[in-house]
Formats: C-alpha cells, sequence, structure tokens
C-alpha cells in the first residue's frame, strides 16, 4: 500500500519506533520512548533508537524539528532514506546536520535531481564516509560539490542515473577508494579514464552492465590513470578483443577482476574461458569471483600453450611466448577414448578344441551361451562358463550369473573363455 505523501523525518522516525509498533527492548538502543506531549523535553523524553536506522520507502519528504533529530539521532552512524520524496537538498541537510555521526547515507531513488545543491548543503555531508545516489539521476554538479565537502569519502555509488559521458572534477578526490557506477550507458573508454584522473587512489571499480566497447589507453597511461586499482568489474561490458584483456595488465596493483557475459567470450566453454583469462593475467590471485589457486594457473597456463600451438604464427598472442619460456614446448595431450569397449576378440576354450571369436560385451551370459551353443555342441543348460584376464593372477573366473552383462568382467582382446560340461 503506498505510503501517505508530505511526511517528515521526524514523523516517520515517531511513528515506526513507537511503543506500539516497537514495544519490546532488545538491548541498548534498541528501545524506544515517545514524549506524552509535544511540550515534553525532547532531551528529557529522548528516543532510545537503534544506531542504524532504515527508513526507506516512507513517503518523507522534509526533515521536521531539527531540534528533535538533534536530540534523537546524536548516536546514529547509519541512515537509510532510499526510496523516500525527498527532492530538495535544504530538507536533506537539515537532516544530515543533526546527525553529527553520520558515516554512512543511502539516497537512493529520491528526486533529488530536481534541485540546485549548494555547497552550503553539502558541508552538512562532511563526516559521510559511504555515500549511495544510486537512481538518484545527480548531475555531476552535484557529485562535484559532494566531493568537494566530503574530505572523507570512501566509498561512492552512482547506479542507475543514466550517465552517458563523465564530466571532471575541477579537484581530486584522494579518499575515495570504492566506485560503484553499474547499469549506466558508459561506452567510450575517454569518459572511464576521467574517472582514474577524478579518483588516483581508488581500489575498486565497479563498471558492470555498462556497454564498454574498449580500452584504447597506452600501458604507460594506464599504469597512471590507476596506479592503486586492485579490483575490476566489467561483468557485462562490450568487451570483444583478447587485447582488452592484456590491457589489463598494465594496472600495477590489480588482483582482482570480473568479466562475465562480455562478447569476447561468448564462443569459447566455460572451462576454456577461465583458463585462457588466468593465463592472460598472471598477477590476478582472483577471478570471477573465485580464488585462483598455483596448482589452477599452472593447468590454465599449460592449457594456454596448448590451444595456441597449432595457430598460425600472426595468430599467436605474446603472452604464448613467454609461456613457452617458462614451460618450454608442451607435447599435445594424448586423445584417450573413454567410451566402453562394444566387442573383442577372445579365445573359447573347449576340451581340445581353441576357436577364436569377437563377442559382443553388451549381451549377457545366457545370451553368450546361447552363441556358442553351435560352436560347443552343448545345451545352454548344460554349459559352465570360465573367464580368464589374461593379466589376472588368480585363474579363471566363473560366469554364473546368466543376467550379467560381459562388459562388466571388463572382458579385452586377447583374453579367453573355458567352456565345460556340467557334471551330472
Amino acid at each position: 500500500m503506498d505510503q501517505p505523501s508530505g511526511r517528515s523525518f521526524m514523523q516517520v522516525l515517531c511513528e515506526k519506533y513507537s511503543p506500539e509498533n516497537f514495544p519490546y527492548r532488545r538491548g541498548p538502543g534498541m528501545g524506544v520512548h515517545v514524549p506524552a506531549t509535544p511540550q515534553g523535553s525532547p532531551m528529557k523524553d529522548r528516543l532510545n533508537l537503534p544506531s542504524v536506522l532504515v527508513l526507506n520507502s516512507c513517503g518523507i519528504t522534509c526533515a521536521g524539528d531539527e531540534n528533535e533529530i538533534a536530540a534523537f539521532c546524536a548516536h546514529v552512524f547509519e541512515l537509510d532514506l532510499s526510496d523516500n520524496k525527498l527532492e530538495d537538498w535544504h530538507e536533506v541537510s537539515k537532516i544530515v546536520s543533526n546527525v553529527p555521526h553520520l558515516e554512512f547515507l543511502n539516497l537512493s531513488s529520491n528526486p533529488l535531481s530536481l534541485s540546485v545543491l549548494e555547497r552550503s548543503c553539502a558541508g552538512s555531508f562532511a563526516g559521510v564516509r559511504k555515500l549511495v545516489l544510486n537512481n538518484s539521476k545527480a548531475s555531476w554538479e552535484t557529485v562535484h560539490t559532494i566531493l568537494q565537502e566530503l574530505p572523507d569519502l570512501e566509498e561512492l555509488f552512482l547506479c542507475l542515473n543514466d550517465y552517458e559521458t563523465v564530466s571532471c572534477s575541477p579537484v581530486c578526490c584522494q579518499s575515495l577508494k570504492l566506485l560503484h557506477i553499474t547499469d549506466n550507458n558508459l561506452q567510450d573508454w575517454t569518459e572511464i579514464r576521467k574517472l582514474g584522473i577524478m579518483f588516483p587512489s581508488l581500489d575498486t571499480l565497479i563498471l558492470a552492465n555498462n556497454n564498454l566497447t574498449t580500452i584504447e589507453e597506452s600501458e604507460d597511461s594506464l599504469a597512471r590513470l590507476f596506479p592503486n586499482l586492485r579490483s575490476i568489474n566489467l561483468h557485462k561490458s562490450g568487451l570483444h578483443c583478447w587485447e582488452d584483456i592484456d590491457k589489463l595488465n598494465s594496472f600495477p596493483k590489480l588482483e582482482e577482476v570480473k568479466l562475465l557475459g562480455i562478447p569476447l567470450l561468448q564462443s569459447y566453454t566455460t572451462e576454456e574461458r577461465r583458463k585462457l583469462l588466468i593465463a592472460r593475467l598472471p598477477c590476478i590471485t582472483k577471478l570471477n569471483g573465485s580464488i585462483v589457486a598455483d596448482g589452477e594457473r599452472e593447468d590454465s597456463e599449460r592449457f594456454f600453450i596448448r590451444y595456441y600451438m597449432e595457430f598460425p604464427e600472426e595468430e599467436v598472442p605474446f603472452r604464448y611466448h613467454e609461456l613457452v619460456t617458462k614451460y618450454g614446448k608442451l607435447e599435445p595431450l594424448a586423445v584417450v577414448d573413454l567410451r566402453p569397449q562394444s566387442s573383442a576378440k577372445v579365445e573359447v576354450h573347449f576340451q581340445d578344441k581353441v576357436e577364436e571369436m569377437s563377442i559382443r560385451l553388451d549381451q549377457t551370459v545366457a545370451e553368450l551361451k546361447k552363441h556358442l551353443k553351435t560352436v560347443v555342441q552343448l545345451s545352454t543348460s548344460n554349459m559352465l562358463l570360465f573367464y580368464l584376464d589374461q593379466e589376472a593372477p588368480f585363474g579363471p573366473e566363473e560366469m554364473k550369473y546368466s543376467s550379467r552383462a560381459l562388459h562388466s568382467y571388463g572382458i579385452r582382446d586377447g583374453d579367453k573363455i573355458y567352456v565345460e560340461p556340467r557334471m551330472k
């Protein structure tokens, strides 16, 4: 059911944590006491709220009484206001400026593109370390204002904001470690490189679901743009060339890569994708969320050599020659047919006679007896069969179970079957 519009942050807070809606104390900071009258002292009748407040999808449009916010939220350090109706940055500032220990703020899916964020308002966000602006359609001008006023910002989420380009900030943000900018429309590498200029300390860059088609940058330039990048997520990007994968080696600290759902890998099997990627990215320790163990790396690099050994010289990647230097030229793996043998040539011994026969191994002992009836001139009921594996040390084995299939004995070419009459 839709929430009524025009509700204040303070009104929603009191309703959600009222004794009727939240009747039990579950430890420090989890109970609630609401003033009996509007005239009650906020400091005296303070709400005992959790330090993590989740007030998403509550129809909040404004802050409410700032004195009450200051009194009730002094200990709060995480605040989720996603999917509300906040469209004025001044109202957001009134809330945030009265939560002095706030470190995490989620403003996703609020229509904040409808107002301009002034630097005086942005200053109230100064202590925030993690800021989520997904689906807020926040302009780059708004982002720049925030960056200038948040000296300790470490994580920034800008997903689903319809960005087709990136606008460079006039100042670098040295503190940012993680940028989550998935599900936008960033296709050109010239836009991505601006992120490296703005965020030189970036540790993690999540670019999934952007149709980035290529990495157009020299190796030296890539190392300078992202000198501290440890993890990059390029899931469902538009990369279609192995040279783009090779360029990831230019990031000097890269350890983790995510590359599922890219056009380049569509024609390969699951095993080929992983092994070829691991072999091309010698420094990564984690691929698509899975740790790359030393044994898997060696297997992948040897696979890589064998994969490319029959390619024309002009199509062989440079990495092939590096790995040949490491392991030498490898012999192709022997092709082993693991399908069960369908027939075998055996010697059938009866009295003083020996006859070489080809027998089907999918038949049963009873069916073999019928086949031998005319050879040994015995009825099936009067026939005993013994199987001798040419390599077995224990002598012949009686084939006593009529319904047992011959292949279950492991019969091979050169083995022997002895036929004897049943003693009456």
